[in-house]
């Protein structure tokens, strides 16, 4: 047996004084916290500090560290009241450590202070990086380059149940003051802490199987740290938000900088409250629109049956005149030609009484005759006369009846009152059945109500086949 050892704890002592001698201040240390635990009934924090390489991601070194109670309830309050970050793994930090060694425990490092603002600068750093691979590959502006529906109603909605902004923005939609109808519907989500990235995704990848049916997908928070907000400034949330189908809304509740995730959104808005301001305000633009083209219609059709009506006023009178011209120009050619042949039969009596003696009576009865026939043409011309204008204003009154029911007619409403219907797809008229698939999420405008169906079966008749029916 070998006659020089030495026992562990003696071997230990040796290399806990050769540490204290070889390192006996403290040092400034920059190192990734790849695990934070807090002892709950000492109060002592317990962290596993890493050094990775830059390019390979590999680990590089590793050490354990602890910050004692008293220390520990100064620095973590003073950290992220400065940074704005909680004080907790995946992030680096810049620590000031004494080195110690224990014989039962090994070495590990002692933290005494932290400098928040290489924190700082490294998030910055890192949010930066993270928009510049979202530049580079060429999705940053891809949520907003989706267009929002006309009358954006169904609106899917991420958030906590519980959060104050969730109240505003149901209360401003639910009692909107031009009484506009939404359909909402909640995806639970965690909207700060270590799992909120995460549960954002799942709620964007729950709502991704109804992306037919939502027009909107807002994102909404009441108030809070910036700390709370670390979450919206992640690559892969950001990466969703880019990716996804449906316009998405953020409405975090912050007034300073913006995160990553308002960047990527198609709108961003500082509040929930005015999220919900934003949706009904769109509605109301479409609302005005609609109006103004309902007024157009009735001014141009009231403008075609005025302008009729003093169309038929107007001939009507040139009527009148023109009639009333020719029964005076027939009663002075009947005058003129009553006094034509009266001179004619003096003249002939002065001529040759003899033989106009017998022809006297004649001649009378056939101007008599002639007269006669002359005085009815002109009683039946003037009993016609009342005949043809009644028939001719009967004729107009019924072509202004004609107008007026085409227009009726043609009026969209009274279309749906016969039985037709509209039938839309995300919020656009469907006019041929090869714009909808099975399983489709369609609305069907009706006169006096919408139904909203899911298309289970599609027939398409042919024209020929139509045809031989």
């Amino acid at each position: 047996m070998a006659e020089d050892f030495l026992t562990l704890y003696e071997l230990n002592s040796r290399i806990k004084d050769s540490i204290n001698n070889s390192f006996p201040d403290t040092y400034w240390v920059i190192a990734e916290i790849s695990e934070l635990n807090i002892n709950t009934r000492s109060g002592h924090c317990y962290l596993e500090l890493i050094e990775k390489k830059e390019k390979s991601e590999t680990l590089k070194a590793k050490s354990r560290a602890t910050i004692w109670n008293f220390t520990y309830r100064m620095l973590k309050p003073y950290f992220e009241s400065t940074t704005g970050k909680t004080l907790s793994s995946g992030i680096k930090v810049l620590v000031k450590v004494l080195v110690e060694f224990h014989e039962v425990y090994s070495s590990s490092l002692n933290i005494l202070d932290i400098d928040p603002s290489y924190t700082i600068g490294d998030l910055a750093v890192k949010k930066q990086e993270i928009i510049n691979q979202l530049n580079e590959e060429g999705i940053i502006n891809m949520n907003k380059e989706l267009e929002i529906p006309l009358v954006p109603q169904k609106i899917a909605i991420i958030s906590s149940k519980t959060a104050a902004g969730y109240g505003d923005f149901m209360n401003q939609i639910q009692n909107n003051e031009f009484n506009y109808a939404f359909y909402t519907r909640l995806f639970q989500a965690n909207m700060q802490g270590e799992k909120a990235e995460e549960s954002i995704i799942n709620a964007l990848e729950q709502i991704y199987n109804y992306e037919d049916f939502f027009d909107l997908v807002v994102i909404i928070r009441g108030g809070g740290s910036k700390m709370d907000l670390a979450c919206f400034d992640s690559y892969w949330l950001s990466y969703h938000i880019t990716q996804f189908p449906i316009p998405v809304i953020t409405g975090i509740g912050h007034e300073r900088d913006d995160t990553i995730a308002d960047m990527v959104a198609h709108t961003k808005l500082k509040t929930p409250t005015a999220v919900a301001e934003f949706i009904i305000s769109t509605i109301y633009e479409f609302d005005v629109v609609l109006n103004k083209y309902q007024n157009r219609f009735f001014e141009q059709a009231s403008t075609l049956i005025e302008e009729e009506k003093q169309w038929l006023i107007t001939n009507l009178h040139n009527f009148q005149n023109l009639t009333f011209s020719t029964i005076q120009n027939s009663k002075n050619n009947l005058s003129i030609y009553t006094l034509k042949t009266g001179s004619i039969v003096n003249k002939k009596i002065i001529q040759n009484k003899n033989t106009l003696k017998n022809k006297v009576q004649h001649l009378k009865n056939s101007f008599l005759k002639q007269w006669f026939k002359k005085n009815q043409e002109l009683d039946l011309l003037h009993s016609k006369t009342p005949q043809t204008i009644k028939k001719l204003f009967q004729n107009k009154e019924n072509k202004l009846a004609i107008y007026s029911k085409t227009i009726e007619l043609t009026n969209p409403l009274e279309i749906l009152k016969r039985g037709y219907s509209l039938t839309h797809y995300n919020g656009k008229l469907i006019k041929s059945i090869d714009e909808i698939s099975v399983d489709s999420q369609i609305e069907t405008q009706l006169y006096d109500g919408k139904i909203e169906s899911t298309v289970v079966k599609k027939k398409k008749i042919s024209q020929a086949s139509s045809k031989n029916e």
